[in-house]
């Protein structure tokens, strides 16, 4: 079994930072990427970035420039910094995971509880 715990969500106002973290446990053998959704109310969820573990990101135009994503191997953990927040990036955000784990099943849909985010003033 795979679990995704994200933390670092909150209130933050227009033009603030908040730094959410997702730290991947359990029976884990290769990640191949973990990345970041949101999903606003009413709304379908979206890609924010990914970051594949080997080397190399993608985002989303809309928080390009403004939003970073990193890793850290040895914790299977992933960061998203996201600075110059505006009120359209509030959304309630989810870790993602694609790996394969220990018994050598392969999935893109592991996924996180979920950790809101709400840019107010």
């Amino acid at each position: 079994q795979v679990h995704l715990v994200e933390s670092g969500g909150g209130l933050v106002q227009p033009g603030g930072s908040l730094r959410l973290s997702c730290a991947a446990s359990g029976s884990i053998g290769i990640i191949y990427s973990m990345g970041w959704y949101r999903q606003a109310p009413g709304k379908q969820r979206d890609l924010v970035a990914t970051i594949i573990w080997i080397g190399g990101t993608n985002y989303a135009d809309s928080v390009k420039g403004r939003f970073t994503i990193s890793r850290d191997n040895a914790e299977n953990t992933v960061h998203l910094q996201m600075d110059s927040l505006k009120p359209e990036d509030t959304a309630v955000y989810y870790c993602n995971a694609y790996l394969r784990t220990t018994d050598r099943r392969i999935s893109p849909n592991y996924w996180g509880q979920g950790t809101p985010v709400t840019v107010s003033s």
